[in-house]
């Protein structure tokens, strides 16, 4: 089922409000980083629409999850890939969906391994607002809410668009 979503309507919204906030905080230069899969394919967009000088940075936090025991290793993980210092650097951290705050958190544990960020402004596209941990995005695009066995994907990168599917369990099937 698709979500009525237009996504990259949505984004361009984002897009202006993240240029908004980063001129009110004095900030000319930011690196944008996604967070794989769905968060890069947006970041991507949002890094043309700002034309940004720098590379977009991409994060795989597969090693960072907090349930990495429990889960195991997705096999699709590749190397994160951060094309600039973050030491000192303003960062915009883009993801798809944000539920509980456990992927951002573990995002912010990579990034901080780079080096100290002056700043880190979270984007998101769609807010589940089920946080389990004291996470907030700067700029959401939209809050939803979605039923117990269900779930929001971003499906992409050419065209983006949302879906609600059913939950998958820990053996990739849907519950």
């Amino acid at each position: 089922m698709n979500a009525e979503i237009a996504v990259e309507q949505v984004l361009d919204e984002m897009t202006g409000q993240l240029r908004d906030r980063l001129h009110e905080r004095g900030i000319q230069d930011p690196c944008l980083v996604g967070i794989r899969t769905g968060g890069v394919w947006l970041a991507h967009y949002i890094h043309q629409r700002l034309q940004l000088k720098d590379a977009l940075g991409e994060l795989d936090i597969s090693f960072y999850r907090d349930d990495f025991t429990q889960a195991g290793l997705n096999p699709t993980v590749k190397p994160s890939r951060l094309p600039f210092e973050t030491e000192g650097r303003h960062l915009v951290l883009v993801d798809d969906v944000i539920m509980s705050g456990r992927t951002i958190r573990a995002a912010m544990n990579e990034l901080f391994d780079y080096g100290r960020p002056a700043s880190i402004t979270l984007v998101a596209l769609i807010d589940l607002a089920q946080r389990e941990l004291p996470i907030q995005p700067d700029i959401v695009g939209r809050t939803m809410k979605v039923g117990a066995g269900q779930r929001v994907k971003l499906q992409g990168p050419h065209p983006l668009c949302l879906e609600i599917l059913p939950r998958a369990n820990a053996n990739g099937r849907s519950v």
